[in-house]
């Protein structure tokens, strides 16, 4: 088996003989397409998402973030107004602390990938990684 790292030949081991990384590592592929569920996936599989798939996921999750935010303020400052039940005002801030959470979890792994979290992610940002895969690829 050939190592993906070092490509060095070994002969069925685990680990490679130069470089002791793991033979049946691979390399996590790109997604055809990410939408906002897949957040809810365990950490153990979101671990597996290519970065570009992660940094997708992660602009989807702050956006429904920054919209729980924006749905729970109307709903406190209504609820001043009008008489508004507490089911649907505890409702508003669950789905709020909800991706909060899960945004954390999707920085988190892109913090060990990347050693930061992008403050943004912008189209900017996606399409010249897109770039920059996309050369990769035809050279591999």
């Amino acid at each position: 088996m050939i190592c993906c790292y070092c490509g060095t030949e070994n002969l069925g081991d685990k680990s490679c003989s130069f470089c002791e990384a793991p033979l049946d590592h691979r390399r996590p592929k790109r997604k055809n397409f990410v939408y906002l569920e897949q957040c809810e996936q365990p950490f153990s599989q979101l671990k597996l998402f290519h970065t570009y798939d992660l940094l997708l996921l992660l602009r989807l999750v702050r956006k429904e973030r920054s919209d729980a935010f924006n749905q729970m303020r109307l709903i406190k400052r209504g609820a001043q107004e009008a008489q508004m039940d507490q089911e649907t005002i505890s409702f508003a801030e669950e789905q709020y602390l909800y991706y909060t959470k899960r945004a954390k979890v999707l920085e988190g792994i892109l913090i060990d990938r990347m050693g930061y979290k992008p403050k943004t992610i912008n189209d900017r940002l996606l399409i010249s990684m897109d770039q920059k895969i996309k050369e990769y690829e035809k050279k591999a």
